[in-house]
């Protein structure tokens, strides 16, 4: 069904094809965490269980999505790609299917830990996939596959807020939760790990160095500095992305009408197109960036786009048009962190264990989440969103100090340490 004719035949298509299947599984998973933020003013309005309980959910999702994925990617490694996105569609589905019937906020909670631990499998074989398949093309390949998840939700804001207004969010959570899992049920069949002896048209310098074992890596400096950069930036878009809608309903933005592009849209409809697209471009743009002036200049670059973007959204984000275009820088400067630290993460542990160690990282996502509900406390004690924006942008500012600084010299003694091992290991295994 999925090779050739041969065993050495590969899959259908090569590994672009292996690429474009998970770039597609991630859009249909996107909306679990895009999407939410559209779903959260209707369920309080008509539950009245506040957006801070509400907004919990987010939380347990993202940290049961991201803390999750090295026991997924450890499934991965060892026995393949298909089963665990198998698994991850059934949950994915069935987690909006409990959204649409949720009665009471521990259901909802429920729910949510149900559709993170079938996105983070979904979205941690995918990733993972891309980087064993692209070892000579890494930050291009994870940047690729990421625009699924980052820009999957881009096509859907318009479907999803229109048939909210109609129909209701019940509706809504039923009708996109069957539709998306049984995509990416359909496509798991036909995912395929490359060959142990490397994917055709890898660099050959991939094959020939050490490669770290999830605890090997655990133990290096280096990991942790990256883990704590990917929590500092991921916490600040996590938080927007959360608190996209509740952000515009305090700007009193929800509904007031922009025109751009010839188009005329709601400025938080507008906002939500506009993000989902750029937060999927930015992914393989940054991405193949990295590939050109390295890692660490390309973070130093983006976090600090990051840190003036939100400045800026603090200061002119009342205006509508303002808030469409501030926004959309804001993701664009956001979104590339989950093609980068995967990329970053392969150069300097290698490929043999790609999918649990980039799974590792990923958990720093989960914990950055745990601060989102934060963003609803500041506010409320300042009574505005300015506390949250000044935050958000002096982390970033800091992540881009230690990518340049600390997390780059860190990085090239690590690789090349690494690099050094491979002959001795060779000789090793020789003897």
């Amino acid at each position: 069904m999925i090779l050739r004719g041969s065993r050495n035949a590969g899959p259908i298509g090569g590994r672009w094809m292996q690429l474009l299947i998970g770039v597609v599984c991630m859009s249909m998973i996107a909306n679990l965490q895009y999407g939410w933020t559209l779903f959260v003013e209707p369920i309080d309005d008509k539950t009245g269980w506040g957006r801070t309980a509400i907004q919990v959910a987010f939380t347990i999702f993202v940290v049961t999505e991201t803390w999750l994925v090295p026991v997924e990617g450890w499934f991965v490694d060892k026995f393949g790609p298909r089963i665990v996105v198998l698994i991850g569609a059934v949950l994915c589905a069935l987690s909006w299917m409990l959204n649409a019937m949720a009665d009471s906020l521990a259901l909802l909670y429920v729910a949510a830990a149900i559709g993170g631990i079938g996105a983070g499998g979904v979205y941690g074989t995918c990733v993972g996939n891309a980087l064993k398949w692209f070892p000579d093309r890494r930050g291009l390949a994870a940047g690729i596959t990421a625009a699924g998840f980052g820009a999957g939700s881009a096509l859907t804001v318009v479907p999803i807020a229109t048939m909210i207004e109609s129909s209701g969010y019940e509706a809504t959570f039923m009708a996109f939760g069957v539709g998306q899992g049984l995509v990416v049920f359909l496509l798991a069949w036909f995912m395929v790990a490359p060959p142990k002896e490397g994917p055709a048209g890898a660099a050959a310098a991939a094959q020939t160095r050490r490669h770290y074992a999830p605890q090997e890596m655990l133990r290096t400096p280096v990991f942790w500095v990256m883990y704590l950069m990917f929590t500092m930036v991921a916490a600040g878009g996590l938080l927007v992305t959360a608190q996209l809608g509740p952000i515009a309903a305090d700007y009193n933005l929800e509904k007031a009408p922009v025109s751009l592009l010839g188009l005329t849209l709601p400025a938080l409809t507008f906002a939500l197109s506009i993000d989902r697209v750029l937060n999927g471009i930015t992914r393989p743009f940054f991405g193949w960036v990295s590939d050109h002036i390295g890692r660490e200049n390309t973070m130093f670059v983006a976090f600090s786009i990051e840190a003036v973007g939100v400045m800026a959204l603090s200061a002119y984000g009342s205006d509508p048009v303002a808030f469409v275009l501030l926004t959309g820088l804001v993701f664009f400067a956001w979104g590339e962190i989950y093609s980068l630290f995967p990329a970053c993460c392969g150069d300097t542990f290698g490929s043999k264990f790609a999918a649990t160690n980039a799974g590792l990282l990923y958990t720093a996502k989960g914990t950055a989440a745990l601060l989102v509900p934060f963003g609803n406390i500041m506010v409320e004690a300042s009574g505005s969103w300015q506390t949250v924006f000044y935050s958000v942008a002096i982390v970033n500012a800091l992540a881009a100090f230690l990518a340049l600084f600390v997390l780059k010299p860190m990085r090239t003694r690590t690789v090349a340490a690494a690099t050094r091992a491979a002959p001795r290991l060779t000789t090793r295994l020789a003897d």
